[in-house]
């Protein structure tokens, strides 16, 4: 198949205009024209990733973090972003992300972590007009403490260096969960209006995570628990391979590389 038409098929999946007005999703790097066979999916674009879709015969890397969020201004082969575009090009591998509008769709990393902790009656935190929306508020089917529920999480995702935290009393009770794979600080605020007992998210900084613990509710302080950015999303490669794989004559390959930067933990 075309890669054109492929990235038709991918607008079906993860329209581009579900993405925020920030992100950059859809083609990065790529000749329209060429012909797609295989595609490899991971979480982010790095030489070990573009290795394997060479060792994989894969023309395409579909990425759920964009390699060019942030803007660049050159694309010198000694640079990390150069290196990385030239390899591809003249590896013949196309890019191509798929990031917010992923996420906010029914199969999106936080859906899927819902699913697997069992959640019920699933409603996202942010609602869109398209797909599903940010973030996910489910019930657990029966009451566990936040020290067991942490430990639940951390069950359903891979094993990185870092360790899963968790803030409350370990004994508080869970009924109520949000969750938002990745980076979800900035969500907080709208899960602190929720009836949620326990918030579980990415890259929580001191003071909002502080300010979250520490803010009166109804229905008693929210717990947080800080998970691995990589490990929450890495859920979605799953997803993601199976819609492509849904595609007649196209394959698609689940990476096998870590991208998570942490490498050790030290007590």
């Amino acid at each position: 198949m075309q890669l054109s038409e492929l990235t038709r098929q991918f607008e079906h999946f993860w329209p581009r205009s579900a993405a925020e007005e920030w992100d950059r999703v859809g083609l990065t790097v790529g000749n329209p024209n060429a012909s797609i066979k295989s595609v490899l999916v991971s979480v982010d674009l790095t030489d070990a990733v573009i290795d394997e879709a060479i060792a994989e015969n894969c023309q395409l890397i579909v990425t759920h973090h964009p390699a060019l969020l942030r803007g660049v201004n050159s694309l010198v082969e000694g640079e990390l972003k150069g290196g990385l575009v030239s390899r591809l090009i003249q590896s013949g591998i196309a890019n191509f992300a798929a990031h917010t509008n992923a996420d906010v769709q029914v199969d999106g990393a936080t859906s899927e972590l819902a699913k697997r902790l069992g959640l019920n009656n699933l409603k996202p935190i942010v609602g869109i007009q398209s797909g599903f929306g940010h973030g996910v508020l489910g019930t657990l089917a029966h009451p566990v403490g936040l020290r067991e529920f942490a430990e639940a999480v951390a069950k359903q995702l891979p094993v990185v260096a870092r360790k899963i935290a968790f803030a409350g009393d370990p004994t508080k009770s869970i009924t109520r969960v949000a969750l938002c794979s990745g980076a979800g600080d900035s969500f907080i605020e709208r899960v602190l209006e929720t009836d949620a007992d326990v918030y579980v998210t990415s890259d929580l900084r001191h003071h909002p995570a502080l300010d979250a613990t520490q803010t009166p509710r109804v229905n008693g302080n929210l717990a947080l628990i800080d998970v691995s950015h990589w490990a929450s999303e890495s859920l979605w490669v799953k997803t993601a391979v199976e819609r492509i794989a849904s595609i007649s004559g196209i394959k698609g390959v689940a990476s096998k590389v870590a991208t998570d930067p942490w490498t050790e933990e030290v007590f």
